[in-house]
């Protein structure tokens, strides 16, 4: 009898032994893999629902590959292409196997993102394109059908007649120049109405500033009777716009939860919303099948969805931030 205590105190912690040794084998055995998530600044809530985007992508494809993936969220407070720029250098240097990144200037950030290629980091762009980079792919809107869709919907709500302006965020960021562009050729297309003077705005993309710039403009110049908003900052935030609803023409990009309030009110009458949370799951899933595949998708440039919300649809909208937070939270 004693020897069977004997033989069972010591096989017990043995055996208890070699079964957390096992189960540290099997978590060891899962590969951890970091990517990189840099937006253009945290200020700016569609990048906040593209880091959503990523966490839930993080969860949901790392599972279906069986690794640990680890989302590094490393964005400016405010946009900066310099922090942008230390950011990917830092990443890269510390050997993650992927960068996500919307690119405030190009220019400034092409040479860091070939010198992260380079090292051995996978990089995607999304939203901001830095196209003569090597990043190996862009997931974003097409900004040209972007202008061409935002120039037709303001000239319908307008009767195709009267002075509109445009707000424009970063005067160095490629998306937002294409767009501009576009909608000036297409204002063309409408001989009654014209761009007023001067009249495209630039501004730091910070919701209080952007709204700042459109007051100021439109108690300047009331001739304007539309606006293009080729970002949605002043709407980031409650009273972004004051005047009373379908005084002033509105179409804006995106169609987040505070910007539905402007529908809903009628101050706003269409919005274009950009897929901001697919930014973040695209972005992850581009770059797992890459880094753990070696698979690359067949165009470099991939479009990414444009919905049109109006006051017929934003309720159905809406339904979409629900879900995506809901996931967001729970894979938190």
């Amino acid at each position: 009898m004693r020897r069977r205590l004997f033989i069972l105190f010591f096989l017990a912690p043995l055996c208890l032994g070699l079964m957390t040794a096992q189960k540290n084998n099997k978590n060891t055995n899962v590969k951890t893999i970091k990517i990189g998530l840099i937006g253009k600044s945290q200020s700016n809530p569609v990048f906040i629902a593209a880091y959503a985007g990523a966490r839930v992508a993080a969860k949901e494809i790392g599972a279906k590959y069986n690794v640990d993936v680890v989302i590094d969220w490393q964005t400016p407070k405010n946009e900066d292409a310099q922090e942008q720029v230390q950011a990917v250098d830092q990443m890269s240097r510390s050997g993650v196997a992927g960068i996500a990144i919307s690119c405030s200037d190009a220019k400034i950030l092409t040479p860091s993102i070939n010198q992260a290629v380079d090292l051995g980091t996978q990089v995607v762009c999304f939203d901001a394109d830095a196209p003569k980079s090597k990043r190996f792919a862009y997931y974003g809107t097409d900004d040209v059908e972007f202008g061409k869709m935002m120039m037709k919907e303001l000239a319908q709500e307008m009767n195709e007649t009267g002075v509109i302006a445009m707000i424009a965020g970063n005067k160095n960021a490629p998306n937002l120049q294409r767009r501009v562009r576009t909608i000036i050729e297409e204002l063309k297309k409408y001989p009654s109405m014209k761009l007023l003077p001067n009249g495209v705005y630039y501004h730091d993309e910070i919701p209080e500033r952007a709204a700042g710039v459109v007051a100021r403009a439109q108690k300047e110049n009331p001739q304007i009777r539309g606006w293009a908003f080729v970002g949605g900052w002043p709407l980031f935030m409650k009273n972004g716009i004051s005047w009373a609803p379908g005084k002033i023409k509105v179409v804006a990009c995106d169609a987040l939860p505070d910007e539905l309030e402007y529908v809903h009110s009628g101050q706003v009458q269409v919005l274009l919303a950009q897929g901001c949370f697919s930014w973040g799951y695209k972005s992850v899933e581009l770059l797992l099948d890459k880094i753990l595949m070696n698979q690359s998708p067949k165009e470099e440039f991939i479009a990414a969805p444009l919905t049109r919300v109006t006051k017929e649809n934003y309720e159905e909208w809406s339904l979409n931030w629900k879900k995506w937070l809901i996931k967001e939270a729970v894979n938190r």
